[in-house]
């Protein structure tokens, strides 16, 4: 059983939801991530989004793109980004890593090198935000073949033949966009998404996690009541845009506690 399987199994046994984290590979600089993974780990987070930084992030809003933007003039790139799972790994074999990022660097890379090489550092799935499920059959085959995730989005927007579509082919868990836009922003409708996840839910097995505009307590257990995961990425990244790396770590920590906490409420 993969480590997503076994986490969200783990989860489910103990009634409780999983806390997703996004963090940006490498942001302010390479030093920061591997502790900060630890860190937030040993705060709550069940499972980490590992964001692969990239020059034109179109799906992000500006917390995140700014994110990016600090990671790549820190230095970091795509395979600099697996390294970090693997140092990751020297601790930790148990938290589930799942890459988040954009087609063009993975193109670059090939395929069959990029998987293999994310094999060998630990890495347990991977979401491409401009990979269509339509065109995803090559790279999940090399994923599959290696035994790794291959991560979908579906969005309020998402016709019937394409939430069909992705449950077919899901596996990890399927990633629901709770806002119609980029990442990070405003208002959260929760009695839509509410009613979009379980109609998603009706057709899979397979968890199904939401992320966009849950910053704080209460929009973290109002999604944590519908779906299985709760995926939180601008509200962690923000504090690295204005506070030195160390103060911006700590506030980040605490915020995991506090999504924690209130997920933890709902058991």
């Amino acid at each position: 059983m993969s480590r997503l399987a076994t986490r969200f199994e783990q989860l489910k046994s103990q009634q409780r939801k999983a806390l997703v984290s996004y963090v940006m590979a490498g942001d302010p600089h390479p030093q920061v991530t591997v502790p900060l993974l630890h860190q937030m780990v040993d705060a709550g987070v069940d499972v980490i989004e590992l964001g692969l930084p990239f020059s034109d992030p179109m799906a992000d809003g500006p917390v995140i793109a700014l994110a990016a933007e600090r990671a790549l003039a820190g230095g970091t790139n795509t395979l600099d980004a697996l390294d970090m799972v693997k140092a990751f790994r020297e601790k930790d074999q148990t938290t589930p890593v799942v890459l988040m990022g954009y087609l063009n660097p993975v193109e670059v890379i090939g395929y069959d090198k990029f998987v293999a090489y994310a094999k060998d550092c630990g890495v347990d799935g991977v979401l491409l935000v401009d990979l269509p499920p339509e065109e995803s059959e090559q790279l999940g085959e090399v994923l599959k073949q290696n035994g790794m995730d291959q991560i979908f989005l579906l969005a309020p927007t998402s016709t019937d033949q394409r939430i069909q579509h992705v449950v077919n082919q899901a596996s990890g868990f399927v990633y629901y966009v709770s806002l119609k836009g980029v990442t990070g922003a405003a208002t959260l409708d929760t009695s839509e998404a509410a009613a979009r996840i379980a109609k998603i839910k009706s057709k899979t097995n397979v968890p199904v996690g939401v992320g966009f505009g849950i910053s704080d307590a209460a929009s973290a257990k109002a999604m944590g009541q519908v779906a299985d995961a709760v995926i939180v990425g601008s509200a962690f990244v923000k504090s690295f845009a204005t506070l030195p790396a160390d103060q911006a770590a700590q506030q980040t920590v605490n915020k995991v506690k506090e999504l924690r906490a209130a997920l933890d409420e709902l058991v």
